[in-house]
């Protein structure tokens, strides 16, 4: 079994759906992105002021962690940045984030 990367994938595949517009392939690729980000955040600090209480609780009422709330709010800054997404729920936050697109008159 050859190994791939999940651009690999994306691209080999995506044309196998006659009506793809994109949309998922982008979604996908904001994921991956807001992965490295956060792979290399804690890379570059070590593990030294990521780990360990955040002092707040998730809406499951389980203490937050420093480490998911930073990689919460990376995930949610690319998602909204690229502009693919009209919302985002996530434990980490009590609310759903509603992000409706602007549209260009």
């Amino acid at each position: 079994m050859e190994n791939k990367t999940l651009e690999e994938f994306i691209i080999e595949n995506q044309n196998a759906f006659k009506y793809s517009s994109g949309e998922l392939s982008r979604i996908l690729n904001s994921i991956r992105l807001a992965a490295k980000v956060v792979n290399h955040k804690v890379n570059k600090a070590g593990l030294v002021d990521i780990l360990g209480s955040a002092g707040n609780k998730n809406i499951q009422d389980e203490d937050q962690k420093k480490l998911d709330v930073l990689a919460n709010d990376i995930f949610i800054k690319t998602l909204i940045n690229r502009e693919i997404v009209c919302g985002i729920a996530s434990e980490e936050n009590d609310d759903f984030i509603n992000k409706v697109k602007k549209t260009k008159n």
